[in-house]
Order: structure tokens, then sequence, then C-alpha cells
């Protein structure tokens, strides 16, 4: 060994005892060592770690406030724990029963297509029409239906689109995918609120519930038996429940969309919390913003997942299941028998139009 090289190897051995002496700390000073920290479940320096003090850290965990300098006080809360609730929640339930629900609905109503086939006008078409929509109508339905389908496929890529589609396509083509989707996600979600908006007024005053209904419900409306047409005005009791549930979801998730547009402007939780609570239930009114985007989010998801499930079902009902539904959203003109088997008292009241002297 050269002069030299021993030169270098003493200046190792001091370096490496000056790093020893560096981090072993002295018990005399009342500072542990390392050993010994690790042996009495202390952090080297009394400082506190996770062994050390276990209350601080549940404290932390359940979100307790802390104090900051800067303006924004949220800042003072190290861990969000509402995120790992959430992301449980989304990536559990919401998305293992939202899978098996839609599922479900299409084995339901393939089983439904194989044991009762498509429904058939009975007494055969007569070649005779009577108008059921007229064009702002039909504007306003397939407004509404166009836009809710881009909103429903994109917003199952959102949930499902990682699982099931990026590993078919790749990366480079789902993140294409996903990012068109979330611009016409946005976008479109006001196409689909005017045409909610549009369908209630136009057709609220013919979806009022009445006896008529009921008898309709007990009948099934006659799609399980053949021969079995309960009457029915313009809207019968099938086509009420697909309306107020399209209305009523609609603008549920309408609410629930422009709270996610829009982050930590629009809280209707807290407040919708406290309106339930007036009938006995004791829900959480003070939330925080994040708490009010996280439970927009899961709504959202709950919400549209269900709107899913009944327009599947209309969709099968207008198209496949029942002969010249489709006519009346294609070109809004109905054969008169279709008319008079599934809706014979608004036939009546269209033929008494017509023939009064006022008509033309």
């Amino acid at each position: 060994m050269t002069f030299s090289a021993f030169t270098k190897y003493l200046a190792g051995l001091a370096a490496v005892a000056t790093l020893i002496a560096g981090l072993g700390m002295m018990t005399d000073t009342g500072i542990v060592t390392d050993a010994a920290a690790q042996q009495t479940g202390q952090v080297p320096g009394n400082a506190l770690g996770t062994s050390s003090d276990t209350d601080f850290w549940r404290q932390i965990r359940q979100g307790e406030q802390g104090n900051v300098s800067i303006p924004d006080a949220r800042a003072g809360i190290m861990i969000q724990s509402e995120g790992d609730n959430w992301r449980a929640f989304r990536n559990g339930p919401l998305s293992v029963f939202g899978a098996w629900a839609l599922l479900g609905m299409v084995i339901l109503l393939c089983v439904f297509f194989i044991l009762r086939g498509r429904i058939k006008v009975e007494h055969g078409l007569s070649g005779k029409l009577i108008e059921r929509f007229n064009t702002v109508e039909r504007f306003a339905h397939w407004l509404t239906a166009t836009s809710f389908v881009v909103l429903a496929i994109t917003g199952l890529n959102v949930l499902y689109g990682r699982y099931a589609l990026l590993p078919l396509i790749g990366a480079d083509a789902f993140s294409v995918i996903t990012i068109a989707g979330k611009y016409l996600h946005n976008y479109l979600a006001f196409a689909f609120m005017v045409g909610v908006v549009m369908m209630f007024v136009m057709w609220v005053g013919h979806n009022i519930p009445n006896r008529l209904d009921l008898v309709w419900l007990a009948k099934a409306g006659g799609l399980f038996a053949k021969g079995v047409h309960p009457p029915a005005k313009k809207f019968n009791a099938g086509q009420k429940l697909i309306f107020w549930s399209v209305i009523i979801g609609g603008a549920s998730i309408s609410v629930s969309g422009v709270a996610l547009l829009f982050p930590f402007e629009v809280q209707m939780f807290g407040k919708t919390f406290a309106f339930i609570n007036l009938f006995g239930t004791d829900l959480p009114t003070q939330l925080t913003v994040m708490q009010e985007m996280q439970l927009s989010q899961l709504w959202h998801g709950i919400v549209g997942i269900g709107l899913i499930m009944v327009i599947i079902a209309h969709i099968y009902i207008g198209s496949i299941g029942m002969e010249g539904a489709f006519d009346a959203m294609g070109s809004g003109q109905v054969d008169e028998n279709w008319a008079k088997e599934h809706h014979s008292l608004w036939v009546e009241e269209v033929q008494a139009r017509q023939t009064s002297p006022g008509s033309d």
C-alpha cells in the first residue's frame, strides 16, 4: 500500500467515526441512543413519532384542526380522514353494487324478452295514424335522450374505465378518450338540464297520478299477458314513473353536477340534512366544503346509475320491446290501433277534439 492510499484509508476511517459520533446520542445528556430508542419504543431525539403518542396520531387521523399562519384555515387539517371513507365507498359498494345493478337490469330485460317476446299490436296495424307528439315535444325528448346517453357513457368511463377499457386499448388511447369524455360530460350536462326543464313544462300536466294508474299497475299494464289493455290517457302509470324518475333524478343529479363543475361553491348537503332532521333524524349539518364535494360526487354516481337503469328499461320498451312504440318519438305519428290498445282514453280525447264544432 502506498503512502497516498494509506492516507485516503485513514481519512475514510475518520469520516466514518465522525458520522457515528454524530448519529450516536449521549445518554448522560438526557438523549437516548438509536439502539436505546428502538428498545424503549421511542424516537431518537425524543421526537414525537408514530409509536410515541397514540392519542396524538388518533387526533390527527380524526381530522383535528390545528393553527396555521396562512389565511386558509383548512390547511390546519393535516389529514382529511373522510377522503379515505369516500375512496372506500366509491371503489367499494358504489362500484361493485352499481355494476351488478346495471348487469342485473340487462339480464332481466333479456329474460323478459325471451319469455314474453315483442309486444305486438294485437289487432294489427290499421294504417291510420294519429299525431302523438309534435316537433317541439320530440326535440325536447331527443335533446334529453342523446345528451344523457353521452353523459352516461362518459360517466361510466370515469367509474369503470380504468378497469374495463384501459387494459383493452392501452394508456394513450384511454387518455385521449377520457379527456374528450370529460369535456363532453361537462358541456352536454347543460343540454340535459335544458331538456329536463322542457319536458317538465310540457308534460307535467299529463303526469299527475290518478286512480287509473292504480288499475294500470294492478294489471302491470298488460306487459305480462296478452289481451290485457288497461285504459290510460296520454301517459300511463309506467310512463309516469319514468317521467318522474327523470324529472326528480335529473334535477338531483344536475344540482350535484353543478357542485362538481364549480368546486366549493355549492353546499347542498348540510342544508338538506338539516331539513331531513326535522323528521327526527340526526344527520350532520356542519359539513366542511371538502365533505360537501365528496358527498356530491358519491350522490352523483348513485343517482347516475339509478337513472341509467331506468333509461335502459325505457329504451327497451321504446324499441324492440313493443311494436309501434318507437314511432311516437320517431315520426310523432302512431298507428290508431296501437294507440287504442295502450292509450284508449287519450284516443277518445283526440277524436272528440277532432269532431268538435270548433275543430278544423
